[in-house]
């Protein structure tokens, strides 16, 4: 049959082809779409197939529904409504839909011996006598196991998969859904599917809504009122509010939702009556809080009372001995105000050092700590992340751990080894970057700490508060409840440096020095447009800075963008960065509408505690196996494996937000700053991203954005939080 033929059709006469898929032209794993080239029996050509598919390979039997339409720039093309696909029976489609790499543990050439060896059994084989695939060459009991599990696991994601399509949403999500429900994955889902968006990482409300409505629960149900109240307050989570007033909720979750604010009201007192929800007041205003982060605050206040009592464990030392003793051992000469600093960091029982850069923070920490080791104290120093913790041990020539490596997270039980029942074995421990701690992690981190010991945390509170939600370290400090040591004067030896300058005129609302000094290390670029800014941010990394400063463009130097999506966000120069840094990569992987490659920057965006990586760490793609399905990158000289499943979970970041780059130091970076950034464009964002530059820093855009985000509020607004009330009432 000639495609001239075929064109004569009506346009909107339904057709059906069976047969197998020859090439897989294009395939998006999260939302099924896919591009087919099929060999259909009695076409002579190969037919284009354009439909939507869960799980497909190259190999597969298909059967296909819909119209036939003439594609402007690809031809003739089948438009398909349904679109079915079976196990091939053809030893040729055989061969190549295990050589897929659909099943994991099967590539190109243990699909040929497979085939050589049980021809068009292979299938049933695997599926009833998968012990004769050890009669193959190669295929060990590990590899055995491997098929077997991936066999199971795909035919498992496959009637999942298909339930979610016909549900109206995407697939990508499948294999999560599978490892968390397992085999009751379907009926679980349809007695509640707004479980999906508590229980599955990267599944929200939105979705699980989605699937809600076509399995017939209606519009206005208290279910689906109640499901919305929670999904209203987690975006205020989000935001990072502990808690959210109740008359602004009511409204935004009825305008969410679409339904009235009465059955909302209803639904909300349901879930307070339930406890799923926690009403109380902050600031006389009545909120909605979610339960485990009321909890967590509350117990926050407690712990800082209760390792606030009492005297050091330590001898009373003499100040003025002991100063000039640590001034000859670290051959340094302190300021009065930081000998003061000192000497109360050695009589006080809980004490928050807060100052900005180049005020002397790392010199009175190190001095402290020793000090207190001359008198042969356990001391423990930790940082909420691994570059964090790096710097601090560099700075101090000891130990220093993640927070989370600290309490020794047990994955089989799923919580931290280390609490109140097995504390930590210290006299003191000192936390950096405490501003980047929230609310859960500081929960679990004081629960840990014995009640005799000591406390320092050291942070910089103009900086971004945590990701997550809460403002610890500032609810500390504004409660007034422990001793404060606020840092401000800068030191003479770090005046020479206009980042450290111009980072204070930032915090202070004075526009910086941009005079871009030939010999200095803080420069701006103009950029009045978007595609100027992107060519230019390029040329810098790539070229400028590697060749006059003699940085490596992946390694040192480090794009900071005020926003996530746009033309100048963090998604899209990392697109553009992979392109010129990353161009000759061979092995590549493409999961979640992003390319992966070999040698690839990456960060982890969410904390997995089972391979011990956390939101923030960045690593190195080594290796990427197609036949296994599995993603090698090195964090920290540390190997970790990701199932193209999770790949979820990682980003590129050549680029990424100044959001995420809290806790972290780089020898240089870049940062976009402009007017379509303003929505995001406050004073901390900007003194946040510039303090985060240790050797050089460059901005690239208007002085008009950058002006507009150093005048402007320091930030949109204080969280929500009720720490501090619980601090100041503390008895």
């Amino acid at each position: 049959m000639n495609e001239s033929a075929l064109t004569d059709k009506s346009q909107v006469e339904k057709v059906f082809i069976k047969g197998t898929i020859e090439r897989i032209t294009f395939h998006n794993p999260d939302n099924g779409f896919c591009v087919l080239r099929v060999n259909v029996k009695g076409y002579r050509d190969l037919v284009s197939v354009v439909g939507y598919s869960s799980v497909i390979a190259s190999g597969e039997f298909i059967e296909a529904g819909g119209v036939w339409k003439n594609d402007p720039q690809y031809g003739l093309q089948l438009s398909a409504s349904t679109l079915r696909s079976a196990a091939p029976t053809s030893i040729e489609g055989i061969q190549k839909y295990l050589a897929s790499g659909l099943i994991k543990g099967i590539g190109t050439v243990y699909a040929e011996r497979l085939v050589s060896a049980f021809g068009t059994d292979v299938f049933a084989i695997i599926e009833t006598k998968p012990d004769r695939l050890l009669e193959v060459d190669g295929i060990g009991k590990k590899r055995c196991a491997k098929i077997i599990q991936g066999w199971e696991a795909q035919k498992k994601i496959k009637e999942i998969m298909v339930f979610l399509y016909a549900n109206g949403v995407g697939t990508s999500k499948a294999v999560r859904i599978y490892k968390t429900y397992g085999d009751d994955a379907i009926k679980l889902i349809q007695e509640n599917p707004y479980r999906l968006a508590q229980d599955i990482y990267g599944i929200g409300f939105i979705t699980a809504d989605t699937i809600a409505q076509k399995i017939g629960i209606e519009k206005n149900s208290l279910i689906r009122a109640r499901a919305g109240i929670r999904y209203a307050l987690f975006e205020e989570v989000d935001n990072g509010n502990c808690g959210f007033p109740k008359e602004e909720l009511i409204p935004k979750a009825a305008e969410l939702l679409d339904i009235s604010a009465d059955i909302i009201g209803e639904a909300a007192e349901s879930e307070i009556n339930e406890g799923s929800v926690i009403a109380d007041s902050i600031g006389g205003v009545e909120c909605l809080f979610i339960p485990s982060l009321h909890y967590y605050e509350k117990t926050i206040a407690e712990r800082v009372r209760l390792l606030s009592q009492g005297s050091v464990k330590w001898d009373e030392i003499d100040g003025e001995k002991a100063i000039p003793w640590i001034e000859g051992i670290l051959n340094i000469s302190l300021a009065e105000n930081q000998k003061r600093a000192v000497e109360t960091a050695i009589t006080t029982k809980f004490l928050v050092i807060t100052g900005g850069p180049g005020v002397g923070k790392t010199t009175i920490v190190n001095s402290i700590i020793k000090i207190l080791a001359a008198k042969n104290l356990k001391i423990l120093l930790a940082a909420p992340t691994g570059r964090a913790a790096k710097r601090l041990a560099e700075s101090t020539e000891m130990e220093a751990k993640t927070i989370h490596r600290l309490l020794e997270f047990d994955p089989a039980e799923r919580r931290f080894k280390r609490d109140s029942d097995n504390p930590l074995e210290c006299d003191l421990l000192v936390v950096d970057e405490t501003s980047m701690v929230d609310v859960q992690l500081m929960n679990s981190l004081l629960k840990a700490v014995p009640a005799d010991a000591s406390v320092i945390l050291v942070g910089d509170v103009n900086q971004l508060p945590s990701v997550g939600a809460g403002q610890v370290l500032m609810d500390i400090i504004e409660s007034e409840r422990v001793t404060i040591v606020t840092l401000n004067e800068i030191f003479r030896q770090a005046k020479t440096s206009k980042i450290i300058t111009n980072s204070h005129a930032i915090n202070q609302g004075d526009m910086p020095d941009l005079s871009n000094d030939i010999e200095g290390d803080f420069f701006f670029v103009n950029a009045e447009t978007p595609e100027v800014g992107m060519r230019k941010i390029i040329q810098i990394v790539k070229e400028r800075v590697p060749k006059r400063w003699d940085y490596d463009p992946v390694k040192d130097v480090q794009v900071l963008c005020p926003v996530n999506v746009g033309g100048m966000g963090a998604k899209m120069l990392n697109i553009e960065l992979q392109k010129v840094l990353n161009p000759d990569a061979v092995e590549r992987v493409e999961r979640f509408g992003v390319t992966f490659a070999v040698g690839d920057k990456i960060m982890q965006v969410q904390n997995n505690y089972d391979k011990e990586v956390f939101n923030g760490d960045i690593g190195y793609i080594s290796s990427i196996n197609i036949e296994d399905k599995e993603l090698t990158a090195n964090f920290e000289e540390k190997e970790v494996i990701y199932d193209f499943d999770e790949l979820d979970e990682v980003v590129l970041a050549y680029a990424c937000t100044i959001h995420k780059s809290q806790g972290s130091e780089y020898p240089v970076i870049v940062i976009p700053v402009m007017m379509q950034h303003f929505m995001m464009l406050q004073r901390n964002l900007i003194y946040t991203g510039v303090t985060r530059g240790k050797k050089l820093v460059i901005l690239v855009g208007q002085r008009k954005a950058l002006s507009m985000a150093i005048k402007g509020k320091r930030q949109n607004k204080l969280r929500y939080s009720k720490l501090k009330e619980w601090l100041k009432d503390a008895n």
